[in-house]
């Protein structure tokens, strides 16, 4: 493991945080990219504070240019990445009649287009590696989500990229598998309650009501289905997506 190094995008906050930080807890070097570099010194500190090695990075995952000059420089710090994480999103929530063009083309871009222009850059490494993991992170909203138009599509693509990138890179030893959070409290949410109006401890206490195991998520939830994707022992698990929601999702 010491020689394998992983890139966490979104990885200065929230579930992108609690990934890398557990990646780097099972071995991983961690390359954190997230849209201004400042931003990632926080998750870089306590992983090389707890003995691990990472980098962060600035840079847009949605323009093609910054990502291989992201990847590059991981690289050049830490070694060929050989596990992606493709955590960076964005919420632009608004029901369909007021949604924008922008609103739409935003959620697209960063989702969609950005694990797609990762995924096809760091799967250099790992076809030259002959091992490699890939994790997308959608949401229980691909299966619908009132005034979530364009974050409930974009969450579903990933779900089918997931699919037909596991069917095209297996038989490189590269597995691809998506997770679903569900209700999870991050700082994202924090801010979906406050645009709605109520307190965050209002928004959680009725979230919980919700869900079938009594309680809200939390990024190590999420993080902890990242280890395992990542992990030797889900060599013959791909193409798979994993809700992460205390409850069934259909």
């Amino acid at each position: 493991m010491s020689h394998r190094t992983a890139i966490v995008t979104g990885g200065a906050r929230g579930i992108g945080a609690a990934i890398s930080l557990r990646l780097a807890a099972d071995g991983y070097s961690v390359g954190v990219i997230d849209l201004r570099e400042s931003d990632t010194a926080e998750t870089v500190n306590a992983i090389t504070a707890a003995g691990g090695r990472a980098v962060g990075i600035g840079g847009d995952v949605s323009d093609s240019e910054a990502v291989a000059t992201a990847v590059a420089t991981v690289t050049a710090a830490l070694g060929a990445p050989t596990v992606l994480v493709n955590n960076a999103g964005i919420l632009r929530d608004n029901l369909l009649f007021k949604m924008s063009d922008d609103d739409w083309d935003a959620v697209m871009r960063v989702h969609l287009r950005g694990a797609f222009l990762m995924s096809r850059e760091v799967q250099k490494h790992q076809v030259e590696a002959k091992w490699g993991r890939i994790v997308n992170l959608s949401s229980t909203s691909a299966l619908g989500n009132r005034g979530q138009a364009n974050y409930a599509a974009a969450k579903a693509g990933l779900q089918g990229f997931t699919k037909t990138l596991a069917i095209e890179l297996g038989r490189y030893n590269v597995t691809v598998n998506a997770i679903a959070p569900g209700f999870i409290a991050t700082d994202m949410l924090r801010a979906t309650a406050e645009r709605m109006g109520v307190s965050f401890e209002d928004f959680l206490a009725g979230a919980t009501k919700e869900i079938a195991v009594g309680r809200v998520g939390y990024p190590d939830d999420v993080a902890a289905a990242a280890s395992f994707f990542c992990s030797e022992e889900a060599s013959f698990v791909s193409g798979q997506v994993l809700y992460v929601a205390g409850g069934p999702k259909a």
